[in-house]
């Protein structure tokens, strides 16, 4: 009987108040976007998050430490901040759940490039340029505005339901936190894993300093493509070519007047080239090109002539001498890797002028390939990280690495034909695009007649993660953390590493990522040349160049940044650092600051350690996947190479937010979904559950058509809940049902209830969100209110309230109710809450309850392999009825008595007494009556495609309409004092009416 039935005008008395309809105050449209602000009031004036942890540390619990990854202050939150702080907080309240008590301080990343920025944007709009403000004014300013931007940050987190120490977070541009970042910083100065070295490093002269790995992405970029000449300038002794003068003499001969060909798509590197790279395994000829292709033909002059002795890579030769526009070639002699050892080579400009007439060596070199180019690389030690290492490992020193471009992108001064050139715009409208040096460097070539040819190429190029400007290499003094060490014992690659694999990674794949990354990387470059950060506050000797290693000038320096912030190393004299022992005059105070990475890499160290409600290491870091090359890593080295292992126990990692077809979301395209208009509109817990039913572990989509599918899917749970308040109303212990009594349906449910809990609870153990929504999600549709509550719709509305079934209902329900609010409670905590309110307003924060595992007992699986039986003829039987309720021959399933033919004796025992207690067909099939037998069906009986074991024979019900529940039974009729119900419920009015006439007396 459905609810608005029992609302139907009856005829002859009015049964409708004698019915058990669910109540409850527990409304069904959530109005998430008022009701949520309240909620999250209420919890800041209990300081639920600190009184949870008092309960959990009074009862024992273990600790559980999440090290929250910092974000970066200088900005509203964006989608992609939404996914990661949610993610966090279902693993603290998930945490809570099973018992723990949880530590997660919440904390920012302060320092660093897009706050100078913005602050330099400030002073210029005033008529002020940054070096007419002082460095302590400058720095103040950047404080004030990361500082406004922690508060915007905060609250706009706690707006998602986010619990932590957010009065307790941390910050890297604290007094405090600076002073330890500098103490970690000592520790590296102190173990000689810290040197100077002077090597390319990528520079971004928008920015005006180096760059890490981890600060650097790709983006596609067109650049000019050349195809140079290096002239031979002589060859190796006899001995070397051949093996007698004459031989000697004769290939000396075809050599003279050929030429070695690099590419290069980085014109502007040619004024630092040292040397030409090739590969002794690559084969390699001579090749004399005999035509080429007329002025008519191309519509101007080839660089390439007749004549032009060129050598190539024999796997490439076809490609560039087309490209050089030559119509036919012969090869001359093949050259073998030795040949090729003993030549020298000209400078290509050198024939222009003499500041070029240097030799330049042919170096053999692993990292030539023969896969595109020409086979040979063009070498300039300054401006690549391979050029560098083959220079230096041929044996050449580095004050032979010239230096060409200054920090602003532009030659030299004393670079030969380009002194003041600019290879990047720095300044105005033109800033990070490639100024005129690349042009000038190929009018240079074509009239030192040297340009084989040239084009443009379309490739993947560097540019600084945070200016998106391009970047070049470039040979410049910097500071680095070694990744391979000077000596014995294990290296800060190989703790790393082993670090790795004792690491725990959700996903797996993580464990790849960051191991290759960390395998390969290069030595930690940690130095910048800015203002905004904390300082390499360490002294240099003058006369040694070695960095000033004494303990207590480092416990004075860190003392003062305890006082005074970073400040105080670049204001205080130096005097103050060093004490009496040390003359300043002979030493050199560094003033560059630490990579923002190095900062954050040390969290740990100022965030867990000391604390004593936390502990080191974390049980968990949890950050997008961009941070295996970021956060993940920066904390690895620095823990690894400050105390011996990794800072965390397991790592998870989620992907990137993208829009509803896969895009990157970008305000020019309109595609931004923010969570603050979603919270506005739909409220915070649809965000949520957003994110529970999305696979973290890759990219996530989301957009209007999801946002809605998503309410959706939040209606369906909320009404489960408000089912279940209803039923619930006046519901207390002395009601329950013990398992032993229960019918076989909610021992049943109870089976699934217990199947489910454990599958919750593994799921929240591997940080599987999705796998607890959706089961429970499914359970709550598909079991609960597509069977259980319509099973049980009759019998608790219209049972009387003693009857075993309605009681065990009940229990049930009681339990399922207990069961989804702690289940779900992580995930739709602002619905959990409310509806356990609803029900216990007297009792604390829903929080405050631990999931216990679900009792053993419950474990029933001949009741599941007859519930699945029982499904597989219930779904054959509704079919049969929704045909009859189509072709308009009943209204409702209660007008029907089906007859189901069951061929399958496993099947027809479903419904027996076979475990104790029989199954009733009717009940289960919604109808006033049915039968259940094992004969031959009749030839007009409907059937199912796929369930060939059952058919159902169609018949009405017979008998009499019962005005209460609505079945039609031959009974109705045969109660004189309610002739109009039949007998369950007239035994119901029965006692209903005595209840309320005793109360009337009463």
């Amino acid at each position: 009987m459905s609810e608005s039935e029992s609302h139907h005008h009856l005829t002859g008395r009015d049964y409708r108040e004698t019915v058990f309809l669910p109540e409850t105050d527990f409304p069904m449209r959530a109005g998430l976007p008022k009701a949520e602000p309240e909620m999250l009031k209420a919890w800041d004036e209990a300081d639920l998050y600190h009184s949870v942890r008092k309960a959990r540390q009074n009862a024992g619990a273990p600790l559980f430490v999440l090290h929250d990854g910092p974000p970066y202050a200088n900005g509203n939150i964006h989608i992609g901040h939404a996914l990661n702080k949610i993610l966090k907080d279902f693993v603290v309240r998930s945490k809570f759940l099973m018992g723990y008590d949880v530590d997660y301080v919440p904390g920012w990343d302060c320092h660093g490039l897009p706050i100078e920025w913005k602050i330099e944007e400030e002073f210029r709009a005033k008529g002020r340029k940054k070096d007419e403000v002082p460095a302590a004014e400058f720095r103040k300013a950047c404080r004030e505005y990361a500082a406004k931007w922690i508060d915007s940050q905060r609250e706009e987190f706690k707006r998602l339901g986010v619990l932590g120490e957010w009065d307790k977070r941390y910050a890297t541009m604290d007094f405090d936190t600076e002073a330890r970042v500098t103490a970690e910083f000592h520790k590296f100065l102190m173990s000689d894993q810290l040197y100077r070295g002077s090597k390319p490093v990528m520079w971004s002269p928008v920015e005006r300093t180096a760059l890490a790995d981890a600060e650097v992405e790709y983006h596609p970029h067109v650049s000019p493509t050349i195809w140079v000449k290096f002239p031979v300038k002589h060859t190796a002794s006899s001995s070397v070519l051949g093996d007698s003068a004459e031989e000697s003499d004769e290939l000396n001969a075809q050599l003279d007047g050929m030429n070695v060909v690099i590419w290069t798509t980085t014109p502007w590197t040619i004024p630092a080239n040292r040397a030409v790279s090739f590969n002794p395994k690559i084969r390699y000829a001579l090749y004399q090109v005999t035509a080429v292709k007329s002025e008519e033909e191309l519509g101007f002059a080839p660089w390439v002539k007749p004549g032009d002795k060129l050598i190539l890579a024999e796997k490439l030769a076809e490609q560039v001498l087309s490209a050089a526009n030559a119509k036919s070639w012969e090869t001359v002699i093949d050259l073998p890797g030795e040949v090729l050892a003993g030549l020298t080579l000209s400078h290509p400009l050198a024939a222009i002028d003499e500041g070029y007439g240097f030799d330049v060596p042919m170096l053999a070199g692993d990292h030539v390939t023969d896969d595109a180019g020409t086979g040979f690389v063009h070498t300039a030690p300054g401006h690549g990280a391979d050029d560098y290492i083959v220079w230096l490992s041929s044996g050449r020193s580095l004050d032979t690495i010239p230096d060409t471009v200054d920090p602003d992108g532009a030659y030299y001064p004393h670079v030969p034909l380009f002194g003041g050139l600019k290879v990047l715009e720095t300044e105005g409208k033109k800033a990070g695009k490639f100024g005129p040096a690349n042009g000038a460097v190929m009018d240079k070539l074509i009239e030192a007649g040297n340009l084989l040819s040239r084009g443009r190429v379309e490739h993947s190029y560097p540019h600084s993660w945070r200016s998106k400007a391009p970047v070049i290499f470039r040979n410049t003094p910097q500071w680095f953390i070694r990744m391979d060490g000077k000596g014995a014992g294990n290296t800060l690659r190989d703790t790393a590493l082993a670090a790795i694999a004792a690491t725990t990674f959700y996903p797996e794949q993580g464990r790849n990522r960051i191991g290759a990354m960390v395998e390969t990387r290069p030595d930690w470059l940690i130095s910048r040349q800015r203002n905004w950060g904390t300082p390499l506050a360490m002294f240099v000797d003058k006369k040694t160049g070695q960095p000033l290693k004494d303990e207590a000038v480092n416990q004075r320096i860190t003392d003062y940044i305890r006082e005074g912030g970073a400040d105080a190393w670049f204001t205080r004299p130096d005097t103050d650092f060093l004490g009496n022992g040390y003359n300043p005059d002979d030493f050199e105070k560094v003033t560059d600051i630490l990579d923002v990475w190095f900062d954050s890499g040390c969290t740990h160290a100022f965030t867990l350690e000391g604390r004593a409600d936390s502990r080191w290491p974390a049980d968990l870091y949890l950050e997008g996947s961009d941070q295996h090359r970021g956060w993940f890593q920066s904390s690895l080295l620095e823990s690894c190479g400050t105390r011996g292992r990794a800072p965390y126990e397991a790592v998870l990692t989620h992907g990137f937010v993208l829009d509803e077809a896969g895009e990157k979301m970008s305000k020019s395209r309109g595609n931004v979904t923010a969570p603050q208009d979603i919270a506005k509109e739909s409220g915070v817990e649809i965000l949520r559950l957003w994110v529970a039913l999305s696979d973290y572990s890759e990219d996530l989509r989301i957009g209007k058509q999801i946002i809605q599918t998503t309410v959706d899917a939040y209606r369906k749970l909320r009404n489960s809940l408000r089912y279940l308040l209803g039923a619930l109303k006046g519901y207390d212990a002395s009601e329950a049902v013990d398992y032993a009594d229960m019918p076989p349906l909610e021992r049943y449910i109870l089976h699934e209830v217990q199947r489910l809990d454990i599958a919750v609870r593994e799921a929240y153990a591997a940080y599987d969100f999705s796998g607890v929504i959706r089961p429970v999600s499914e359970f709550c549709s598909q079991t609960l209110s597509a069977l259980y509550f319509d099973i049980r719709k009759d019998s608790l509305y219209c049972d009387r309230p003693g009857s075993v079934t309605r009681r065990a209902c009940r229990t049930v329900m009681n339990i399922l109710f207990d069961r989804l609010t702690l289940w779900l409670g992580p995930i739709m905590t602002f619905t959990m809450e409310e509806a356990w309110k609803s029900r216990n307003p007297d009792a604390g924060a829903n929080l405050f309850r631990v999931l216990a595992p679900a009792p053993e007992a419950w474990i029933n699986n001949a009741e599941a392999d007859r519930w699945s039986k029982i499904e597989t003829v219930l779904s054959v039987v509704t079919a049969a009825l929704e045909e009859k309720r189509r072709d308009k021959v009943i209204g409702s399933a209660l007008e029907a008595a089906p007859v189901v033919y069951l061929s399958d004796n496993g099947l027809f025992e479903a419904f027996g007494d076979s475990l104790g207690q029989a199954v009733d067909a009717a009940e289960v099939f919604r109808t006033s009556q049915a039968t259940i037998c094992t004969d031959t069906a009749p030839h007009h009986v409907f059937r199912l495609d796929g369930v060939s074991t059952v058919a159902v024979e169609f018949k009405l019900a017979e008998g009499n309409k019962c005005q209460r529940s609505w079945r039609i039974l031959p009974e109705v009729g045969s109660n004189q004092r309610y002739p109009d119900l039949s007998l369950r419920d007239a035994a119901a009015v029965l006692e209903w009416d005595a209840n309320h006439q005793a109360a009337e007396h009463a």
